[in-house]
């Protein structure tokens, strides 16, 4: 008998959430109808939530796959939902004469809506505390442990939300590598069947080995027939977006790329928006810019904002703006990562220094509270109406430490073809503080290759959720 699979599972309760939380919509939809003063007949409703389920199906959210995606799964919902409203309305005035047709329609989209998202949101939840605290991912093996195999180890490692958990390693000749994972060569390929049953293995992972390609195909084959699913590392990995195309050529697949061009004329819209945001923000929260201004010049005195040399678009310097939060001289304490990024220079994770400074005995107590909220950023909206800065965007570095990591860092020059952003995707990723300047480098072009409005959207909300993460 094949084992069920962890993906398999969460699919079948992303349906059962689905059907559990269309019942409900439509339960509470029909019980205060009569107060909206419009009819509650079961049987569109019922073909309303077929029709959602129908489409969420064809769209792909009840397949098994990797890792969690809330955010995407919303719009999804959000679209989806639509749609079906869109359709049974039709229908609906097609086939019978109903004056409240459309008020019922869109209480059936908003209901759906929110009670979809919501239901995914709990099982999110649920998930990643099941997957982080309770180690209950599917077990996973990675064939090749070289360099990009320890590499897609610690990724898993780091990130165990996304339900995959890392076993070790499969590899008849694993090389010496300079950033281990830690996890273990279980064997080679000639006792796959044996790791495969001893460990239970779920998912495997085809990273790179110095096995031949005739050899890497046979075992992912004799890992689909032990009905073990199977993922790929691409080579050119660090080159390929999100946006791809599958095709095939007598048989032959090519994978054609669509990535972002940060020249693109919707990056000029996108720069152009963050300012009319920036100035809408600065008015709407003036208020906690005044108080907060306040509360820096009674804790540390004059001056109130911190003002560092940073580089941005096309390597241009530039103020970067800051609430104080330290007492004592701001030039002195403007240094206070040097040891991180030395350590980031030398090929070191860590450093002695602190990035974030919450820790630091010359961080006044409303210096702590302005920065675990986010607040001492603040003042950047004013970068970037002044158009220095980005809303979201890779986080600037000084240049002095540029300079330094641009002779050891690969592909570091490449987030300067944007602008520096107050949020970035590697910071709602937790690439913060003392982490790894590699993998935040590495999130930074993702998110240059793959940037679309929506992608900025998501950035902003989680965002929202690592301030209250923090604050909590």
């Amino acid at each position: 008998m094949p084992r069920t699979r962890t993906a398999v599972r969460q699919a079948r309760l992303r349906l059962a959430a689905d059907v559990a939380m269309l019942i409900l919509a439509g339960t509470f939809e029909r019980l205060l109808a009569p107060e909206a003063g419009v009819g509650a007949e079961l049987g569109w409703r019922i073909a309303f939530g077929a029709t959602v389920l129908a489409l969420l199906f064809a769209r792909g959210r009840y397949r098994a796959t990797v890792g969690q995606r809330f955010l995407d799964d919303a719009r999804t919902i959000l679209s989806a939902t639509a749609v079906a409203a869109m359709t049974i309305t039709f229908v609906r005035v097609a086939f019978a004469n109903e004056p409240t047709v459309a008020e019922e329609s869109i209480r059936s989209w908003l209901f759906a809506a929110v009670y979809l998202i919501a239901g995914r949101g709990v099982l999110a939840i649920i998930s990643e505390r099941m997957y982080t605290v309770r180690q209950t991912g599917a077990a996973t093996l990675i064939l090749g442990a070289g360099q990009v195999g320890h590499l897609v180890a610690r990724r898993l490692v780091a990130h165990p939300e996304l339900g995959l958990r890392p076993i070790g390693f499969v590899d008849p000749d694993p090389l010496e590598v300079e950033r281990s994972s830690g996890l273990p060569v279980l064997g080679s390929d000639d006792e796959l069947e044996r790791v495969v049953e001893d460990h239970g293995v779920e998912h495997a992972i085809v990273a790179f080995s110095t096995a031949s390609h005739d050899r890497q195909l046979s075992v992912s084959r004799a890992l689909q027939r032990m009905k073990v699913s199977v993922s790929i590392v691409p080579r050119l990995f660090e080159g390929v977006p999100d946006r791809i195309a599958l095709e095939r050529v007598g048989g032959f697949p090519l994978v054609t790329i669509y990535p972002s061009d940060p020249t693109d004329w919707r990056i000029s819209v996108k720069y152009a928006s963050d300012r009319v945001v920036a100035f809408l923000a600065i008015l709407l929260l003036s208020p906690l810019l005044i108080v907060a201004a306040l509360g820096t010049l009674i804790s540390v005195g004059r001056p109130i904002l911190f003002r560092q040399r940073r580089v941005g678009l096309d390597g241009r310097e530039f103020e970067m703006l800051k609430f104080r939060s330290m007492s004592g001289d701001p030039h002195e304490r403007g240094q206070a990562n040097a040891d991180w990024a030395q350590a980031q220079a030398a090929g070191l994770e860590g450093g002695n220094g602190s990035r974030t400074g919450a820790g630091d005995e010359h961080t006044t107590r409303f210096g702590t509270l302005l920065r675990r909220s986010g607040v001492d950023e603040l003042p950047q909206l004013f970068n970037v109406l002044r158009g220095e800065m980005s809303i979201v965007g890779p986080r600037p570095e000084q240049p002095a430490y540029v300079a330094m990591f641009e002779q050891r860092i690969r592909r570091y020059d490449d987030r300067h073809r944007v602008k520096a952003g107050i949020t970035g995707w590697a910071q709602v990723h937790g690439l913060r503080g003392d982490t790894s300047l590699d993998d935040r480098i590495e999130w930074d072009n993702y998110y240059i290759e793959n940037w679309s409005p929506w992608l900025d959207l998501k950035t902003v909300l989680l965002t929202f959720l690592e301030l209250l993460r923090s604050a909590g």
